[in-house]
């Protein structure tokens, strides 16, 4: 690893930022010493603290989205519903952390109070993405800030420059600079920080592939909290319907909304047989017309580049692998430019595959697999290891909620995408997609833990059996 770290923007090529490399072990140590300070100070002040620094993203909403857009590829009016979103994160984890963690009290026995409080963890590790560079992180940091821990930060390697704007306005909100750190770095750091002894903690976002690495290393550590969030294999089943127009336009936000770089993308599209020539016409001839261009050009296009190169050539490798193994091109996927990584979307029919790849595929490009029976596509929505996302388009209420009953997700939408889930409910997925530890609205549970007690303003006690006589006692009986 240099000793310098450089950002490059996906849509030119042009260097966009440069960095030295931290050290995992000062950030820590930095963040341990200003932990005790920021855990006593009250609720009210940290929330104070946490909403001035929603004020600051607001203020440099036109900067930040500028950052995030050159930095992702992403176009700039989605990078502006990111700023938007990560400043929105304040009001929605103050509730929240009122709701999951609020202090309870009930009377015991012998009028003894039982009291349930949370308590911080102490210094909490964040893995932060590169798709959605501040919202993502920002997720996990705000919770975890509000109820009284620490944070060291470890950005993706390929967006620290949206990283370290974001610490920046953490510091210039109020918030110490010992209670949110920045690592600048790549694997190895982040490799280093995940294993740091003073850390209590670990929040993830990213890839299955680091998420498991991750859980085998915590697997011996029962005392840190570890929260995953490894992405998806998602489904969207488009069943019954007359609307046909409108399907095809979820199946198409479904699955290239971010250039098809979000973790609850669609990667397969489940199709009924009767639907499937007039839904896959309109859905190809939809996503032909989706404008790929650079994140400011006029017009505004749909989506951006995907994040690199080698991004890129792993998509188009991976499109050739399913077309030589029995897979019907639809749409092809196609590169305008070997020297940046723009792709149009690409559709392919992996019916005929007898073994399809359960991987996700991060980019533009969904699979289609036509069924007879819709018990038979509730058995391929859940083919897969993965369990974040899922989305039913067409059907009726009883088969919703039959679909709801069997699938195997996290996240499960009818009539609407798979993506673009609500800051106001939880979000996360079983398998390969996550632990059972759900972000957005119920991160507040895993950045504190809940003590019980049980309280009595004096003492009071006594032993009603098995006890022999005492002494006293014993004479008492004696001289009767």
């Amino acid at each position: 690893m240099p000793a310098e770290m450089i950002s490059h923007e996906p849509a030119t090529g042009a260097e966009l930022w440069r960095g030295p490399v931290g050290d995992a072990g000062a950030e820590v140590a930095a963040a341990r010493a200003a932990w005790p300070e920021w855990a006593s100070q009250p609720f009210t002040k940290r929330a104070e603290t946490m909403r001035r620094f929603a004020n600051a993203v607001l203020a440099d909403a036109d900067g930040l989205a500028d950052l995030i857009a050159r930095e992702t590829g992403k176009p700039v009016w989605e990078a502006r519903t990111e700023v938007d979103s990560t400043a929105n994160k304040v009001d929605i984890s103050i509730k929240s952390y009122a709701e999951r963690t609020a202090q309870k009290s009930s009377e015991g026995a012998l009028k003894a109070r039982n009291a349930v409080r949370h308590k911080p963890h102490g210094v909490l590790a964040v893995l932060g993405p590169y798709n959605f560079p501040a919202h993502l992180p920002n997720g996990h940091i705000v919770p975890a800030l509000l109820a009284g821990n620490t944070v060291v930060f470890k950005p993706s390697e390929k967006t620290p420059a949206v990283g370290e704007r974001l610490v920046r306005l953490y510091h210039e909100a109020g918030v110490p600079e010992g209670a949110a750190r920045l690592l600048i770095g790549g694997p190895d750091e982040g490799k280093a920080l995940a294993d740091h002894d003073d850390i209590d903690g670990l929040l993830f976002t990213g890839s299955a592939r680091t998420g498991l690495i991750l859980n085998r290393a915590f697997a011996g550590k029962p005392g840190k909290i570890l929260a995953l969030e490894m992405g998806g294999n998602n489904p969207i089943v488009v069943w019954d319907t007359p609307d046909i127009a409108t399907a095809a336009i979820l199946v198409v936000q479904s699955a290239f909304l971010s250039a098809g770089q979000r973790c609850s993308n669609a990667r397969r599209l489940i199709v009924r047989d009767s639907l499937y020539d007039p839904l896959i016409t309109q859905v190809a001839e939809l996503a032909g017309r989706l404008i790929v261009d650079h994140p400011h050009a006029d017009p505004a296009p749909f989506m951006g580049p995907v994040v690199d190169n080698e991004t890129a050539e792993g998509l188009m490798e991976s499109f050739l692998i399913l077309l030589s193994n029995g897979g019907k091109a639809i749409r092809h996927m196609t590169r305008p430019d070997e020297n940046l990584p723009f792709l149009t979307p690409g559709i392919i029919d992996v019916t005929a595959l007898p073994e399809r790849p359960d991987i996700e595929l991060f980019g533009p490009l969904l699979q289609v697999i036509r069924v007879a029976s819709f018990e038979e596509a509730i058995a391929e929505a859940n083919n897969t290891r993965f369990g974040l996302s899922a989305a039913l388009v067409g059907g009726s209420p009883k088969q919703y909620d039959q679909f709801w009953a069997n699938i195997r997700a996290g996240v499960v939408n009818w009539n609407r995408p798979t993506n673009g889930a609500s800051s106001a409910a939880p979000f996360g997925g079983l398998g390969l997609s996550g632990n059972h530890r759900p972000s957005a609205y119920y991160a507040a549970d895993y950045c504190a833990f809940p003590v019980a007690s049980s309280e009595s303003d004096v003492l009071r006690a006594s032993i009603g059996v098995g006890l022999k006589p005492s002494a006293a006692e014993l004479r008492a009986a004696a001289q009767e």
